[in-house]
């Protein structure tokens, strides 16, 4: 068949099966999920070989380190796939939730009501567990999906694929309410982000290419970003010991992340005082650190940064370090480069946290935290189905929340208007 065709003809099926998703009860969406989670428990060997068979295909293609470090299923990510099913599960269902109820003087009254946004299209790379976040959100949101995975992750996705297919006709739903396009031949991205009619809105997580092709040929609507260029902002008035804790958790818990901290800016009046100590610290994790002037004169091995640096999502390890001269400094740094993702500021001044907050435009903004917090499963979501640096409709990591919409309800009583 055709790839065009075939895409159709999964969204077609996803449109149907879209009407039985957004009337699942609540008791039904989560049976679903339990029952998805036991099957992929009683095949964890099945799906560990399934991932070694990508992983070494992935080695023998030359992927980087960071692109590796997405693919790869550890036993500890699989059980981490497992909870979140299990927290999804637990959350509080959105759909059907009525709000801002009032009465009107022509005696109606006027609400809303939280509704699946329908079918949505998800393309991704590298990580097969976002297979099964991104199935899970969509089911208990009440959407039907369509899920395009990376080359790269192919056996890994077709098997967690089976697995989730399985786990909804184990619990009497519709299989078409989840579907993973089995091709890998890439003109199926073209047929999905064109298919206004069967597709409700796409949602990219993967590298720029991948995300700025999609931005521009889309005539879905695209919930995105496009870069991870994230900021730690160290301040004249920060704990010093919380500084060093921070920033180095900030770039070194995992580098292949978009929430990973690629440049640390540090107020000079404690640059002399905090660098050295950073850079003894962050030496184990092997970290290659790029300076300004500033912190080349400070810091004992580090090379020089050009203005490219400042505006790259490194996704390894090496980080870019300014020394900034004041609070405004470092709010204009992060405005001319940042990615509007996530930043944090460490500091124990209270008013000048609360103006970081206020006048920095990303999605999540950090205070004495790091940026690697920014992130469904510990924003409570359960999981995310993507980050959102747009300004509408879902902004930051996109839970059951942003896969809904809301419509406008009226109840009147046979009310007719005057």
């Amino acid at each position: 068949m055709d790839v065009s065709d075939y895409i159709l003809q999964l969204g077609k099926q996803a449109r149907h099966a879209s009407r039985q998703a957004r009337a699942l009860s609540t008791d039904e969406k989560n049976k679903a999920l339990h029952s998805i989670a036991e099957i992929i428990q009683a095949r964890r060997a099945v799906l560990v070989a399934a991932n070694s068979e990508d992983v070494q295909a992935g080695r023998e293609r030359g992927l980087s380190d960071a692109m590796l470090d997405r693919l790869i299923l550890t036993p500890e990510r699989i059980d981490g796939m497992l909870e979140g099913l299990r927290q999804v599960a637990d959350l509080a269902d959105p759909v059907g939730e009525i709000t801002d109820l009032s009465y009107r003087p022509s005696g109606i009254q006027v609400g809303k009501m939280r509704v699946p946004l329908g079918v949505v299209g998800i393309i991704y790379e590298s990580r097969p567990n976002v297979t099964l976040e991104a199935a899970s959100l969509c089911l208990k949101s009440g959407n039907a999906t369509v899920l395009r995975g990376g080359s790269e992750a192919i056996h890994s996705n077709r098997c967690i694929a089976q697995c989730i297919t399985d786990g909804l006709a184990a619990a009497d739903v519709d299989p078409a309410i989840i579907q993973l396009v089995t091709t890998t031949d890439r003109a199926a991205v073209g047929a999905m982000i064109t298919m206004p009619d069967h597709i409700d809105v796409i949602i990219p997580r993967g590298g720029k290419t991948l995300i700025e092709r999609i931005t521009a040929e889309a005539s879905v609507l695209v919930i995105k970003h496009l870069d991870g260029i994230c900021h730690t902002y160290v301040d004249k008035f920060a704990d010093l010991d919380k500084a060093l804790s921070v920033s180095i958790n900030a770039k070194t818990q995992r580098f292949g992340t978009c929430n990973t901290t690629e440049t640390l800016l540090v107020h000079q009046e404690i640059a002399t005082q905090f660098l050295p100590r950073f850079e003894t610290q962050i030496a184990s994790f092997e970290v290659e650190l790029r300076g300004c002037e500033q912190a080349l004169a400070i810091l004992s091995k580090a090379t020089p940064a050009s203005s490219v640096d400042w505006a790259t999502e490194y996704l390894a390890p090496i980080l870019s370090i300014r020394v900034v001269e004041s609070l405004a400094a470092a709010m204009t740094h992060i405005e001319t480069y940042s990615s509007a993702h996530t930043e944090s500021i460490i500091t124990q001044d209270y008013s000048r946290a609360r103006r970081f907050m206020t006048e920095v435009d990303s999605s999540s903004i950090m205070v004495n935290a790091s940026t690697r917090f920014a992130d469904g499963f510990e924003y409570g979501l359960g999981a995310e189905i993507g980050i959102s640096t747009d300004k509408f409709h879902a902004r930051g990591p996109v839970g059951l929340e942003g896969l809904t919409s809301q419509k406008w309800i009226v109840l009147g009583d046979g009310h007719t208007r005057a």
